[in-house]
């Protein structure tokens, strides 16, 4: 039974992935707050590993939430439960797409869907900052790298391996 419902909410994660990995976030924590396979800290974590680990990340996440709840056999069924909408929309939606691109209406559906995939961004942001915001360094280093991207267009790994670097600096002190 475990397995099934590995692929049901993680093809329903999938299936709402709009915008990319991080927006799954909501789901992911609605999963552990339901079947407890991973804590809201270990989501945290799983997070930080699968962004910083090749691939996308909501499929590692995925990946690594299946290997902790039921070991390889979860991961495949939960990889296999978050690719699968992705898999079956791709395959319908390409000639929609190719036949509308130019229709007003088709023009306005994409539209309205970017800014509701942002909303979804600014939800892990929260999630983690619930989970560090008894960690004032881990606030700063944000704040100071968040004011530093306003001003320096770098690719999101510079971030990772500052704020990597700067919390090993800080746990070694």
């Amino acid at each position: 039974m475990i397995y099934l419902n590995l692929v049901k909410e993680f093809f329903i994660t999938g299936l709402f992935a709009f915008g990319g990995g991080y927006s799954t976030v909501p789901f992911l924590a609605h999963i552990s707050d339901v079947y407890h396979w991973y804590s809201q800290t270990e989501l945290s974590h799983m997070l930080a590993i699968a962004a910083i680990t090749p691939g996308p990340v909501g499929i590692n996440v995925a990946t690594y939430a299946g290997v902790k709840t039921a070991g390889l056999s979860g991961a495949l069924c939960a990889t296999f439960g978050e690719v699968l909408p992705a898999i079956i929309i791709i395959n319908l939606m390409a000639g929609v797409c190719a036949k509308y691109k130019e229709n007003v209406y088709f023009k306005s559906i994409i539209y309205v869907l970017k800014p509701v995939s942002c909303a979804l961004l600014t939800i892990p942001v929260i999630y983690m900052l619930k989970e560090n915001v008894d960690n004032i360094f881990a606030v700063v280093i944000l704040m100071c790298l968040l004011i530093y991207s306003f001003r320096h267009k770098k690719s999101p790994l510079f971030y990772f391996i500052v704020s990597g670097m700067a919390g090993l600096i800080y746990n070694l002190i």
